[in-house]
């Protein structure tokens, strides 16, 4: 077993740390028990906006001038939508302005239910 110098102890302290600086802006990201924040811009001449819809299961609603954008939180609590369905994203607001960034100006449609 290698044996523990300054150098290792003061590098291992320095990562510790450097992880440690991100978590208070990922936790100012989310209040209330994981729910991210809401939002409501205009982004690239599209009105996106979300908001947390309460409930059980945290659910959260997307919109992108108007219609709905499906968006769904992943295990790892990144999110992705149905338009950026294989690029996750940090945020559902991150997700809102991929899904802006993708339709390249095309109209969202409606996401069937079933």
């Amino acid at each position: 077993m290698p044996e523990l110098t300054r150098r290792t102890a003061l590098t291992a302290t320095a990562a510790l740390a450097a992880g440690a600086v991100g978590a208070p802006r990922a936790f100012a990201e989310e209040h209330h028990h994981g729910s991210p924040e809401s939002f409501d811009e205009v982004y690239q001449g599209r009105r996106i906006q979300g908001r947390s819809t309460g409930g059980h299961h945290g659910g959260y609603r997307v919109t992108v001038d108007g219609a709905e954008l499906h968006v769904m939180r992943n295990a790892d609590g990144t999110w992705i939508s149905v338009v950026s369905h294989y690029d996750p994203v940090p945020t559902p607001h991150a997700a809102a302005r991929a899904a802006v960034d993708e339709l390249q100006g095309a109209q969202l449609l409606p996401f069937p239910a079933n």
